[in-house]
C-alpha cells in the first residue's frame, strides 16, 4: 500500500543511502547536497521538509522517495511547483504516478492551489512520461534554463490545471 507522510527521523539512514546514488540524483536539483550526509539528512527532516507541501512516499510500511508540490508566491500564489525523486530499486512500477495521483489530490481538497507545474531536465523521459498519465502537458521547452555541475540543460515544462 501507497501512502504519503510526513518524513521522520528513522528516515535519515535511507534518505543519504537513496539520495547518493548517481542514477537518481541525476536529475535533481542541484541545490540538493553532494555527497548528501547524515547532516544533510537530519536538516532536511528537521526543517527543510516542514516548508509545506512535501511528503515522504511510503510503500508497505517502507520510506522510498518523495513527492512535493511547493506554492508559488505573489503573483504565483494560486500555482505550486510539483517536484518528485524514487529509490531507484522501485522505478518502473508505476509508484511516482500513484504518489502523484494522490498529491493532486489532496492539494485539490486542502489547498487554493488551482495550476501545477513541474521542469523536467531534457532526456528524464521516465518523468515526463509520468507527467503525461497524470493529466499535465508539455508547455515549452527552455533551452539552457537549467546549469548544473558546469553543463547547460534544457528543461521540459509541463503543466495542468486542477481547479
Amino acid at each position: 500500500m501507497l501512502r504519503l507522510r510526513n518524513f521522520k527521523s528513522e528516515d535519515q539512514t535511507l534518505l543519504v543511502n537513496y539520495l547518493n546514488n548517481p542514477d537518481v540524483k541525476r536529475f535533481l536539483s542541484p541545490k540538493i547536497p553532494s555527497p548528501y550526509t547524515m547532516g544533510d539528512a537530519n536538516w532536511w527532516v528537521e526543517t527543510g521538509s516542514k516548508a509545506g507541501g512535501i511528503f515522504a512516499i511510503e510503500k508497505d510500511g517502507l520510506f522510498i522517495g518523495c513527492v512535493s508540490a511547493i506554492k508559488g508566491e505573489l503573483e504565483y500564489c494560486k500555482s505550486a511547483e510539483v517536484g518528485y525523486w524514487l529509490a531507484k530499486e522501485y522505478w518502473g512500477q508505476g509508484i511516482v504516478t500513484e504518489a502523484l495521483a494522490l498529491l493532486i489530490k489532496q492539494v485539490q481538497t486542502t489547498t487554493d492551489i488551482v495550476r501545477l507545474h513541474a521542469i523536467v531536465f531534457d532526456g528524464n523521459t521516465g518523468s515526463s512520461k509520468v507527467l503525461l498519465k497524470s493529466g499535465f502537458v508539455h508547455e515549452a521547452l527552455l533551452e539552457k534554463a537549467i546549469y548544473k555541475e558546469g553543463g547547460f540543460y534544457n528543461a521540459n515544462l509541463y503543466g495542468q490545471v486542477i481547479k
